[in-house]
């Protein structure tokens, strides 16, 4: 029997070299196997299987390798099997009573796309404001006059998703997904935006940058999963 976990939120050689230690102890027993896959906007997966004279057998093996495994990488774990990160997302949101609204650039509404693809969604998300010219930033989200690739944009985006679409949180993404470099910025560079409102504490709207590789199609969808993991993070670092 098998079963997949899906993991994000660090990078795959970093992930790996969590996992060295137990990936040799597999090999020298041989039963169970772990293996990984590179699933872009699916995430990383981490595929488990288990050898067993019965079913029974094989799944609890299973279970256990499964608990060793989320002992090792604990909340990068999001998922398993078919679960997606907006599942895990939204499931998150609503266990605490809390509306969503996303604000898009580079992404251009891929975000909203995902989550609306996840039945039940609208109980928790309110709307994406896909704002791709810099003069929609400015005039509908309030972004102040300047670079809108910057972690100065991407909070602001944030904070202006949760107030335009009246949300208790709001998340937002502005970068460069190529062919050209934008505002002096690489291809690759991306800033997510989190404003948490008063969840949030005296922290406030806040941005980080990553730089993600790939293709154009490959940045933007590594956008979104990276987004979504960490407004996750952010929601399950709260009191």
């Amino acid at each position: 029997v098998s079963r997949t976990l899906r993991a994000w939120g660090e990078s795959e050689s970093g992930r790996a070299e969590r996992l060295a230690g137990r990936v040799a102890v597999l090999d020298g027993t041989g039963n169970p196997t772990l293996a990984y896959l590179a699933s872009g906007i699916e995430g990383i997966k981490i595929r488990l299987t288990a050898k067993g004279a019965s079913t029974a057998e094989a799944e609890a093996l299973l279970a256990e390798e499964e608990a060793e495994v989320r002992a090792i990488l604990g909340d990068l774990v999001f998922g398993v099997d078919d679960e997606t990160m907006e599942h895990a997302v939204l499931a998150l949101l609503r266990e605490r009573g809390l509306t969503l609204g996303v604000a898009e650039s580079l992404t251009g509404g891929m975000i909203g796309t995902r989550i609306c693809d996840v039945p039940g969604a609208s109980d928790v998300f309110r709307g994406s404001i896909v704002a791709y010219a810099s003069d929609v930033k400015h005039d509908v989200l309030g972004v102040p006059e300047g670079p809108v690739v910057s972690a100065d944009a991407a909070s602001a985006m944030a904070a202006g998703a949760r107030r335009v679409l009246g949300t208790d949180v709001g998340v937002a993404v502005t970068g460069v997904a190529g062919p050209d470099r934008q505002e002096g910025q690489d291809v690759g560079t991306v800033f997510v935006g989190l404003d948490l409102g008063p969840l949030g504490g005296d922290v406030g709207p806040e941005a980080f940058e990553v730089q993600l590789a790939g293709n154009r199609r490959q940045i933007r969808q590594f956008s979104v999963i990276t987004a979504l993991s960490a407004l996750r993070a952010r929601i399950l670092a709260l009191a």
